[in-house]
């Protein structure tokens, strides 16, 4: 098949790539010329036969929302955007809406791989209608890990749920990095075990918390094992934020992901009001010693 692919940054580059490997022809753009295969999006949407397929890989927010509506007054009826990025479902409709005045179809899919898709494939959720995504297929079929289609690829729901599922998934991802990196933490702090890296290695294989996540702690230690040359300082990239509002708003307890997204909060802080309050309250009724700051 033909593509157009909008964002050629450290996803996108490698998609392209993993989609030419399996024999599609792609004509990427990206404001970095070193790595565009058209001077702008409207030269790109020039070089593709009709009916097109252009898929979106860009930051979420304006860059993609501005993308969308670029694209709708260049492709024609009958053509389908896939997005790609990392969307709030909710905007899903609103570009949907926008693409199908002119009468162009609408998929949004969810991506998960990260940095190793290109080798090993990537997870794929896709929202929208049947026909647009069977249409698409051979595109999901080549991004995909090897295997059975079910274990890479999900047709999720209508448009949305692409976007939805995968900011779940990124939910649970908080989660699951939260305790590798509490039990890495009590690891370190004790005195009992004394080979940390080896101790975590040695659950990479039969053991029950075996996962890739897992695998990559098992790099990082590997090239610094007590990850000195790192700030504990963690961004969150929106979709934890999203997945604890839905869960308030579907009224589902999720306290392991919404105390991972708050200790990404607290990593950011060099010193806490919340517990300069505590400490005061503690002088206060108790008397108990406080630690002046600095200066």
């Amino acid at each position: 098949m033909q593509l157009g692919l909008v964002g050629l940054g450290r996803m996108g580059f490698n998609m392209r790539e993993r989609l030419r490997a399996a024999g599609h022809e792609v004509v990427g753009y990206d404001r970095n010329p070193d790595v565009s295969d058209a001077a702008s999006v409207a030269e790109m949407v020039e070089k593709l036969a009709g009916p097109r397929i252009v898929w979106i890989m860009v930051p979420h927010g304006d860059p993609t929302r501005q993308t969308v509506e670029e694209l709708s007054g260049l492709l024609s009826a009958g053509d389908l955007v896939i997005e790609g990025g990392n969307s709030k479902f909710t905007d899903d409709q609103a570009n949907a809406a926008l693409l199908a005045e002119n009468g162009i179809k609408y998929v949004d899919v969810g991506v998960s791989g990260g940095v190793w898709g290109a080798k090993n494939g990537y997870g794929l959720m896709a929202g929208g209608d049947a026909e647009d995504v069977e249409r698409a297929l051979p595109i999901f079929d080549a991004l995909r890990p090897e295997g059975p289609r079910e274990e890479g690829f999900a047709h999720a729901g209508p448009v949305g749920a692409g976007h939805y599922a995968k900011m779940v998934h990124n939910g649970i991802e908080y989660g699951l990095m939260q305790a590798y990196a509490e039990g890495f933490e009590l690891l370190a702090a004790s005195d009992v075990v004394t080979d940390v890296p080896a101790t975590i290695k040695a659950w990479s294989k039969g053991t029950v918390v075996r996962s890739w996540l897992l695998d990559l702690l098992v790099r990082a230690l590997d090239e610094d094992p007590e990850l000195s040359e790192l700030r504990g300082y963690v961004q969150d990239s929106g979709e934890g934020r999203w997945t604890i509002e839905e869960a308030i708003n579907n009224a589902v307890p999720a306290p392991v992901m919404t105390a991972a997204l708050y200790a990404r909060f607290a990593s950011r802080q060099e010193d806490s009001p919340a517990m300069k309050a505590v400490s005061a309250l503690r002088n206060q009724f108790g008397g108990h010693a406080v630690q002046k700051s600095e200066g």
